[in-house]
């Protein structure tokens, strides 16, 4: 890698910004959700994917990449939500090396249940901070952000 030249005064404090909230944000969200109902925020993300895919089935590595997860966490998040009954893991029919997570209907109906939690920590959190502005400007930046490090596209599902 080539020297790379200081961030500028505009640069330096987006920066930290972004910095501060990509470690704060997801803390305080998980000390009030968790408590509250019982979930990890990775697992109703992991529960939200699976909700979202067709037959609310995925791939375990197209699962990860969704959620932005390692395969190995991905793994143990799987298998803990498979022991609470909230997913069930299917081994590939057309690839035996590989696995399907299954929202299961008892998820399912967690995630519905959470759902007013997480709608209720993403106002407090960032939204009620937010004017329509902010949000119609900010949304697009973001989401090439994300775009950005979405390094590992999804697998074909099973």
């Amino acid at each position: 890698m080539g020297e790379q030249s200081a961030l500028d005064h505009d640069e330096a404090p987006f920066w930290r910004s972004l910095m501060r909230i990509t470690t704060a944000l997801p803390r305080a969200l998980e000390d009030q959700f968790l408590p509250e109902t019982g979930l990890a925020i990775t697992d109703y993300g992991v529960l939200v994917a699976l909700s979202e895919a067709p037959h609310r089935l995925l791939r375990i590595s197209a699962l990860a990449a969704a959620t932005g997860l390692s395969l190995s966490r991905i793994s143990r998040v799987v298998d803990d939500l498979t022991r609470r009954g909230l997913v069930e893991k299917r081994k590939c029919a057309e690839d035996g090396r590989a696995s399907n997570a299954v929202l299961t209907d008892a998820g399912l109906a967690r995630l519905e249940a959470a759902y007013p939690t997480h709608l209720a920590r993403a106002r407090a959190s960032v939204f009620d901070h937010l004017s329509a502005e902010d949000i119609r400007t900010a949304g697009p930046v973001l989401a090439r952000l994300a775009a950005a490090l979405d390094v590992t596209p999804p697998t074909d599902d099973c």
